[in-house]
Parts: C-alpha cells; structure tokens; sequence
C-alpha cells in the first residue's frame, strides 16, 4: 500500500477512549440483542417469561465476554498502524471484524443459555442462527454508526505536537 503524502501523524489514544468506546458500543449491542433475542426466542416457542429470562442471561452473559473481546479488537485494530486517507474503508473491514468475533460470541452464548435455562440444544442453533442472521445486519449498521462518531470524537486524542 502506498501511503497518501497528505495524511497527518497518527495521534496517540489513551486508554480510557478504547474503555468509553467499549462500554458506549456494549450499552448498543447489548440492548439490540436483548431485543432480538426476546423476540425470537418466543418465536420458536418459549412464552414471554421465558423468552424474557433467556434473553436477560445472553445480554448479561455478553456485557462480560464481549466487553473483554471488544477492548481487546480495539487495542489490536489500534496497534496495526494502518494509516489511510480512506477511513471509511477501514471502519468497514473493523466492522466486519468485529462482527465475526460476535457472532461467534453470540453463538456460544445463545447454546449455553438453552442449554442451562432449557436442558435442551435442540431449538439453541436455530435460535443462535437466527439470532446471528439479524444480528449481522443490525450490528454491523450500528456499529459503523458508532465507530463514524466516534472517529468524530476528540475524545481521549493526544495529537502529536508537531501538527
């Protein structure tokens, strides 16, 4: 890749922009997968009380494994220095990054929380499977969206002196 002559040094970030940013981006996708998991899970035949419990424990299952998972993707897309004048470019490969490693997340807690909660995997992949099938759309736009203010955002930005 040849580097763009017009673009400035890459600022330094401090700590609690990549900590604001994941508990900004957690608060987001916990709510949406609350929501789709409710939904679904009463879909596929569990009454509202139970939809509502299971969907509780995977939200609250992932504001621990994802918060974790989420710093860490920042720390890791922060350290590649990948500098471009095509940011938007980038937003969108660290979107789709992201959504895998939550997917995957998704999935895993989706089995273990029927698993638990229904004694049974048997609904658990259609459920998980569903749930990444609409998650993967409404993720990724509201994760784009996040990550676009947040670029905004001078948030936590030491800039190098010499700009």
């Amino acid at each position: 890749m040849i580097e763009n002559q017009n673009i400035k040094l890459k600022p330094r970030l401090e700590r609690k922009r990549h900590v604001a940013k994941t508990i900004t981006w957690r608060i987001i996708g916990s709510i949406d997968t609350w929501l789709i998991s409710w939904i679904l899970i009463q879909f596929f035949g569990e009454n509202s009380q139970e939809a509502g419990e299971a969907a509780t424990y995977i939200a609250g299952l992932e504001l621990i494994t994802k918060t974790m998972l989420y710093y860490l993707h920042e720390r890791v897309w922060y350290n590649l220095n990948w500098i471009t004048d095509k940011q938007k470019l980038r937003h969108i490969i660290k979107t789709i990054s992201w959504r895998l490693v939550g997917a995957i997340d998704t999935i895993l807690l989706v089995i273990i929380v029927y698993y638990y909660l229904f004694n049974t995997t048997q609904e658990a992949a259609k459920v998980a499977l569903s749930i990444f099938s609409i998650e993967l759309i409404t993720k990724m736009i509201l994760y784009y969206f996040h990550e676009r203010i947040w670029f905004a955002s001078n948030f936590g930005i030491i800039k190098p002196k010499n700009q």
